[in-house]
């Protein structure tokens, strides 16, 4: 289970890993508008909170999850004695790991989990590759290495959620992975203050406007673009802080930044992909934003030769792969086997992540 940086739901996914991976079910649950509407401004940076209130939301996002978890396994009718464990991610509401002390952290308290569904959850996954001195993310390339590598192509897959995330697997050589800068996030604050949504549908609005090569070349400027790897990003990065100074106090038509926004994850998905794998021959893409059809033409466009296909191509649904991971990284911690990648995260080696909590 997870819920990413943009807060949109809980996605939940239930799997089989013998004698092969396969995704028995999965659904999307939204958050409380109430518990939403007090995360969000937590999640963007824009608002301090007192213990009190972080504890509170703590049980609330772990009672939250508990309640998906058992919506899953209600609607599909599935005898919970034979779910081994639940993966949780939880909800990242801060991710500092190049802060003078680095931290990441989580909230979705996994004893409320344990006790409302009677199965073990593993969670708290990152803060050990962050102790380690890693970013504590990406994640999910030793999944994707698992489950969608090649001996004979170099690959990619590419997360657009929130943030936009590569996993780089060359048919020969180490596994590799970061963050490459925005993908949704930034679109769905847009379409937010613009009135039209939580999100901009299918990429309509965007489809619209034109792209301004002014402020796309003023975005693409900031300093953390061109930050090697390994790194990693989130709300606290590109928010509306970082959105509002640079529009300035120049108009232009609302479209037009939508499309502006759109193309800043086009190029800076394309400018990462040329400059660290530039033999790759196939992207396969998921996350929200892989069902974005103007999003996803813009980086077939971009991408020209490289075939772009989507992971439901190869086996498993786009809009649940990282859900999925989770339950792949609770598999590992459950088996004591490493769950990060030291050449992905930077951590000192690999590590067993997260904490168990036995039902």
């Amino acid at each position: 289970m997870i819920s990413g940086t943009s807060a949109d739901g809980i996605d939940v996914a239930l799997l089989e890993f013998a004698p092969r991976l396969q995704l028995i079910a999965a659904q999307t649950y939204a958050y409380p508008t109430n518990l939403r509407e007090q995360l969000l401004p937590l999640i963007h940076g824009a608002e301090q909170a007192s213990v009190d209130h972080l504890a509170t939301l703590d049980a609330q996002v772990g009672e939250s999850f508990a309640r998906a978890a058992r919506a899953l396994i209600d609607e599909h009718r599935i005898d919970p004695t034979q779910i081994q464990a639940i993966g949780s991610h939880g909800q990242t509401i801060r991710h500092r790991p190049r802060a003078e002390t680095a931290f990441t952290w989580q909230i979705g308290d996994p004893t409320r989990i344990v006790e409302l569904t009677g199965i073990t959850t593993v969670a708290d996954f990152r803060r050990r590759d962050v102790a380690a001195g890693g970013q504590g993310a990406p994640l999910v390339p030793a999944f994707h290495a698992s489950v969608f590598a090649d001996p004979d192509e170099d690959r990619a897959v590419l997360n657009l959620g929130g943030i936009a995330n590569f996993t780089l697997l060359p048919h020969g050589g180490a596994v590799r992975g970061f963050d490459t800068g925005p993908a949704n996030a930034l679109m769905d604050l847009w379409a937010q203050r613009c009135g039209i949504g939580d999100h901009d549908s299918d990429g309509a609005f965007a489809a619209q406007g034109k792209v301004d090569q002014a402020l796309l070349q003023r975005m693409l400027a900031d300093p953390w673009f061109a930050l090697p790897p390994p790194k990693s990003s989130g709300r606290e990065d590109f928010n509306d802080a970082w959105l509002t100074p640079l529009l300035g106090d120049q108009s232009r038509a609302p479209a037009d930044v939508m499309a502006t926004l759109l193309a800043l994850t086009t190029e800076s998905v394309a400018q990462a992909l040329e400059q660290h794998q530039p033999e790759t021959r196939r992207v396969l893409i998921c996350g929200g934003g892989s069902c974005n059809p103007v999003l996803v033409g813009a980086l077939r466009q971009r991408l020209g030769a490289i075939r772009l296909d989507s992971t439901a191509d190869h086996g498993l649904d786009p809009n649940f792969v990282e859900a999925a991971a989770f339950a792949w990284l609770a598999q590992q911690t459950l088996s004591r086997q490493p769950g990060n990648l030291a050449t992905v995260t930077g951590a000192r080696g690999p590590r067993v992540l997260g904490a168990i909590y036995p039902a």
